[in-house]
């Protein structure tokens, strides 16, 4: 019986730039919410509030990920042998379960709106919203480049995305409020934030609490992944495939491959590289054994 150990240490500079990322959105959309609340409390606004509330919730949530990205650099110890990259994914469940609570809380006080709606002026609610327009673009701009490469940055751009398509809607309606006095479209464009947080938050929410449960990467081909293991030369069978996320951009692998003869060191160091360049895996863990010490293993 043969054992291999592997693992990919590539992810500081990957780190370093979704980390500055992190610490650039945090900083403009803190300034927002200031302006958004601000100019919401002024003119009685519910939609400028809601956003403001979102993107409060927003910030809270980027400062969240930053604390669990520097926590995941941390080295393991003989208490946490993985170290703490599993906080990431913690931190992207607690936030798109944060952002659903926070539906409710707006869908309420949007249908009081709708029965009573408040004087609001149009102009000032658009004016905001153009500046959200550009503060949220700027800042979903910054998580384009890592999004197909982390869990928190992908759900930050999909948030940030949404905040400024919310804000474009926001715009459009103090528009059509400052010519038509038409005030219970304030409530309305609430509601409809209301439907964008859902929507953004609902894939984040089903993604994190997968990986949190120890589930299979979205992006990872796990039968693509058995198919290239059995195609191994000398490899007759395989079993105990295990594929989980040690962190929302580093992903594990374990398995025990059954090869009637001996395996060669070079062939274990190919399989390694092959699995983290084809299918993206970070950290190998394989077993060699012979077919009947599988069989025994199987019957026992």
């Amino acid at each position: 019986m043969s054992h291999s150990h592997h693992h990919e240490n590539h992810h500081h500079h990957q780190h370093d730039s979704v980390n500055r990322a992190f610490l650039f959105g945090i900083a403009l959309n803190i300034v927002f919410v200031v302006i958004e609340c601000g100019f919401g409390l002024w003119v009685g606004s519910l939609s400028l509030l809601t956003d403001a509330g979102h993107n409060l919730g927003d910030v809270a949530g980027l400062v969240l990920i930053v604390l669990a990205i520097r926590l995941s650099k941390k080295k393991p110890n003989k208490k946490y042998t993985y170290g703490y990259g599993k906080t990431t994914i913690l931190v992207a469940l607690a936030n798109a379960v944060t952002l659903l609570i926070a539906v409710g809380a707006i869908g309420w006080e949007a249908i009081g709106r709708l029965e009573n709606p408040q004087p609001v002026q149009g102009q000032t609610i658009a004016w905001v919203a153009f500046a959200g327009i550009l503060i949220n673009g700027a800042t979903a701009l910054l998580f384009m480049k890592n999004r197909e490469k982390d869990m928190n940055a992908k759900g930050a751009f999909l948030h940030m995305a949404a905040d400024a398509l919310v804000s474009l809607g926001v715009l459009v309606s103090g528009i059509i409020i400052f010519y038509t006095q038409w005030y219970w479209l304030d409530a309305v464009i609430s509601i409809v934030i209301m439907v964008v947080i859902v929507v953004s938050s609902w894939s984040l929410l089903k993604d994190s609490l997968r990986l949190t449960l120890d589930g299979v990467p979205s992006d990872i081909n796990m039968e693509g992944i058995r198919k290239y293991l059995l195609g191994v030369k000398g490899v007759t069978d395989l079993h105990d495939l295990h594929i989980w996320a040690m962190s929302t951009n580093a992903t594990a692998l374990t398995v025990h491959l059954v090869m009637p003869n001996d395996m060669e060191t070079s062939l274990l160091s190919t399989i390694n590289s092959d699995l983290h360049s084809q299918f993206h895996i970070d950290h190998t863990t394989i077993q060699v054994e012979k077919s009947k010490e599988a069989e025994c293993e199987q019957r026992c």
